[in-house]
């Protein structure tokens, strides 16, 4: 089985967007069977957190980590749908605050400087998908929205949202990583935000670090700083939460993953759900 890592380390710095911090994140090479795991190198011990679903603590507007002696990570959506998406499956990711930072708001940086570092293949005895086919169709729901996974002989992402600002209203998006790269097709989608939400958010402590240049925003008359990068780009960064949410089950099985005005719970949610099953099939395998 082939998987891969980095051929060399990377370094961005950047400001979170919810904690208002700036800090520094080195992206490693990592050893087989390793998966892609946070070290927060600011804390006593360097404790390490996994990128996986079992270290999920929090999902409110960002989806957060926490690992050994409770040390914990936010807004790690982008950077690990941007390793996931570029097809590093072994990554050490040193961070030196409590949050990876926004950098433009989508995983446009993280993609190009992955492409600059370049992957090197590795050797494993091991699948780390072992043989776990999706046969019955997985849909977790809250209300009107739903996040779901079917049986598909391809993998593909479809997602759908509904708001009542004219300029997003309702978009759909299917994306399929056979036909469109994620570099190009997900990856430079941004952020975004609802300016009637903003004050709110912040009484709330989040948002500290949200800017006009790190997230669209959108009020009743349109879009506060265009243009966009694509008609649709909202809908693609949803695709965008979605894979990095996803790639904490490590390798995903292959299905086409359906969403409509769905969150990092729900996406959350639907991980633990297809991990569930695929240990159920292994235990009667």
């Amino acid at each position: 089985m082939t998987i891969h890592t980095l051929k060399s380390e990377f370094e961005l710095s950047g400001i979170g967007l919810h904690s208002g911090e700036q800090t520094r994140v080195r992206v490693l090479p990592a050893a087989v069977g390793e998966g892609r795991y946070f070290v927060r190198i600011d804390l006593p011990g360097a404790p390490i957190i996994p990128a996986t679903i079992e270290a999920v603590c929090q999902t409110a507007l960002s989806t957060e980590l926490v690992g050994a002696a409770g040390a914990q990570i936010r807004t790690v959506e982008h950077l690990l749908g941007a390793l996931a998406g570029m097809g590093a499956d072994n990554a050490r990711i040193e961070v030196d605050g409590p949050e990876v930072p926004l950098l433009d708001g989508s995983a446009q940086v993280w993609v190009e400087t992955i492409a600059r570092s370049g992957l090197i293949a590795q050797e494993s005895q091991e699948d780390p998908n072992p043989s776990f086919v999706l046969t019955e169709p997985i849909w977790v729901r809250h209300g009107d929205a739903f996040a779901a996974a079917l049986p598909s002989a391809e993998t593909r992402f479809s997602y759908g949202i509904d708001f009542e600002e004219q300029a997003i209203g309702n978009q759909w998006y299917s994306w399929s990583p056979e036909v469109e790269s994620f570099a190009s097709a997900i990856a430079p989608a941004r952020t975004f935000g609802l300016a009637r939400q903003v004050e709110q958010l912040r009484q709330a402590g989040l948002i500290k670090g949200g800017t006009l240049e790190n997230a669209l925003v959108c009020d009743r008359s349109g879009w506060l700083n265009p243009p966009l990068r694509f008609a649709n780009e909202p809908v693609r960064h949803k695709i965008l939460d979605l894979v990095g949410d996803l790639s904490l089950l490590g390798a995903l099985p292959k299905a086409h993953y359906l969403a409509y005005k769905a969150s990092h719970n729900l996406h959350v949610q639907l991980a633990k759900a297809l991990k569930s099953q695929a240990s159920a099939v292994l235990e009667t395998s």
